[in-house]
């Protein structure tokens, strides 16, 4: 398999997983003790927690990736058409 290939179904599964994970716990501004902060809207995120989404995301998606490698490699399901 081409490191091409494996780079771009890693890139498309980490997106897919984020997009995924973005609603997970998140709080609106007026949902919290703090209140709203001024010159924002009121439904925003008080803290969406980026940066351990996008590990958790980066973690999962090379999970996933290994294990579309070794399915795709090993043939046991075959991607290819038949000829």
């Amino acid at each position: 398999m081409n490191i091409a290939t494996i780079i771009l179904v890693y890139v498309v599964i980490w997106w897919m997983v984020f997009f995924a994970a973005l609603p997970i716990g998140v709080r609106a501004q007026n949902e919290t003790e703090e209140g709203v902060i001024e010159g924002t809207v009121p439904s925003a995120p008080s803290n969406p927690n980026l940066l351990k989404k996008a590990l958790y995301t980066s973690l999962i998606a090379a999970i996933l990736t290994t294990g579309y490698y070794f399915l795709a490699d090993s043939e046991i399901i075959s991607f290819r058409a038949p000829r």
